[in-house]
């Protein structure tokens, strides 16, 4: 008599159901942390954010990026278009684009981990996805730019 060694098709479909049965319990919680890690990027960036943006203030006269001065120094002006050049870049005592006195702030802006931008806009609509970031100049505040919301309920704008 012959004895084979080996697996019969029953013990191996055996295996593979039970493999499967694991498989379906453990996808879940990787994706949750998965979830759990991106939101704790999302909140880590949008810390260092804020705290450039105070130091920027506290060393252009308690003024944010959204403003910049008039050549003489006392008059300022709305212009929003250059606020993350001169966040990443070199801005000099009064707040212009170009300078030698102050900065960079930030070497690059910070991906939105949600929605994959490392954009900045100024008083856009926040929650549409459109950039990374918004700031809000009637607020002065930088919020993320997506619509998701965290594990406990909390839109992500209101973060």
């Amino acid at each position: 008599m012959t004895k084979y060694k080996g697996f019969t098709l029953v013990e191996i479909l055996i295996v593979v159901i039970i493999l499967g049965i694991l498989a379906a319990i453990v996808i879940p919680q990787f994706s949750a942390a998965s979830n759990d890690a991106r939101e704790s990027s999302l909140v880590s960036d949008l810390q260092t954010l804020r705290s450039q943006l105070e130091l920027y203030k506290v060393q252009h006269m308690d003024r944010y990026p959204n403003e910049v001065s008039a050549d003489d120094g006392e008059s300022w002006t709305a212009d929003t278009a250059n606020f993350a050049v001169r966040l990443t870049g070199k801005t000099d005592r009064f707040g212009q684009t170009t300078g030698t006195d102050f900065g960079p702030y930030l070497q690059k802006m910070p991906t939105n981990s949600f929605n994959g931008l490392d954009t900045l806009e100024v008083n856009g609509t926040a929650g549409d996805s459109s950039a990374g970031w918004n700031f809000d100049t009637t607020v002065n505040k930088v919020q993320p730019d997506d619509a998701m919301s965290s594990p406990d309920g909390t839109p992500h704008i209101d973060l």
